[in-house]
């Protein structure tokens, strides 16, 4: 089903992989601000997630949800186990170091991706892309350039289990052209959350959260979750992997912006450099292509 008749499948797919980058940048700080023990973060993230990636199916595809659920065949069970790891990865690391050091290891899965969607797919990218990463690779290397050596080494590597599993996510996801994947992200939530449970209930951890950090759980982890991730999660059907990666770096120069004006963070003059480079880059990058993408369409008019 098309986000508009009168979009292009590239237009669709930076206007549901950007949108999904911004609805999920506040997520890093507000599990810092929630700031649970690690059971307890799974459990009540995949619970209340899977709620509302379910609430959101329903919706999109009312009698025909088992349908659309059956359409997602294994590659769709493989993705569900791939984003309960990323989805671990991701909180874990959170709870291990600082929000930039995981923000900018999760940004190398474009990098990552690149590399799959060249082996999996045989996909070639163009040089302008390459170069593009490299530039917005270089510019998350400034925002968080004082967080770099800060944080823990079980942090990192929870980041980059994140980072990978996110890479190869997407890039299953664009072997099953025209099939929509976001339904098996309730499952992802399930696997979590049910995991969760068990580690919390073992540790004697079992408890709900005060008021406040309650709804601040009910508010990420049933609209910003489901929302941002199931906008990202049908990137793969328009984009290639590598381009839905580097649409991801949004989400990290918003992220931090976030965490400066929320948690009072000063940023430094290299970070600004930085961030405007990611912005320029990518802002520079879509209208170039999007000029290619008319020359294209007048050269085909033009022959008919």
């Amino acid at each position: 089903m098309p986000v508009h008749p009168g979009l292009s499948y590239r237009q669709q797919g930076l206007l549901l992989t950007g949108g999904g980058a911004l609805v999920m940048s506040p997520d890093a700080l507000l599990i810092k601000l929630i700031d649970l023990p690690d059971a307890q973060m799974l459990m009540w993230r995949g619970l209340i997630s899977a709620l509302g990636f379910l609430l959101l199916v329903v919706a999109r595809h009312g009698r025909n949800t088992v349908a659309a659920y059956r359409r997602c065949g294994g590659t769709g069970i493989m993705v569900a186990l791939l984003f309960s790891l990323t989805t671990c990865g991701f909180v874990l690391g959170n709870q291990y170091t600082r929000a930039g050091n995981v923000l900018i290891i999760l940004a190398s899965s474009s990098i990552i991706a690149a590399g799959l969607s060249w082996v999996i797919l045989k996909e070639r990218l163009p040089r302008r892309t390459w170069l593009a990463i490299g530039v917005c690779m270089a510019g998350i290397t400034m925002i968080v350039a004082d967080d770099a050596g800060t944080g823990s080494l079980v942090g990192n590597g929870f980041a980059l289990l994140a980072a990978t599993t996110l890479a190869l996510n997407f890039t299953l996801c664009r072997r099953r052209p025209g099939v929509d994947m976001s339904p098996m992200l309730t499952f992802a939530g399930l696997i979590v959350g049910l995991g969760g449970a068990l580690v919390a209930s073992a540790g004697g951890e079992l408890a709900l959260p005060d008021g406040e950090r309650l709804l601040m759980i009910v508010g990420l982890c049933l609209g910003i979750v489901p929302l941002g991730v199931t906008l990202l999660q049908r990137g793969p059907l328009y984009l290639p992997a590598a381009e839905v990666g580097l649409l991801l770096l949004l989400e990290v120069v918003v992220g931090t912006l976030w965490a400066w004006g929320i948690l009072g963070e000063r940023p430094t003059p290299i970070a600004f450099v930085g961030g405007a480079l990611v912005l320029g880059t990518l802002v520079a990058k879509g209208l170039y292509e999007r000029r290619l993408e008319l020359r294209v369409r007048q050269a085909v008019s033009g022959g008919d």
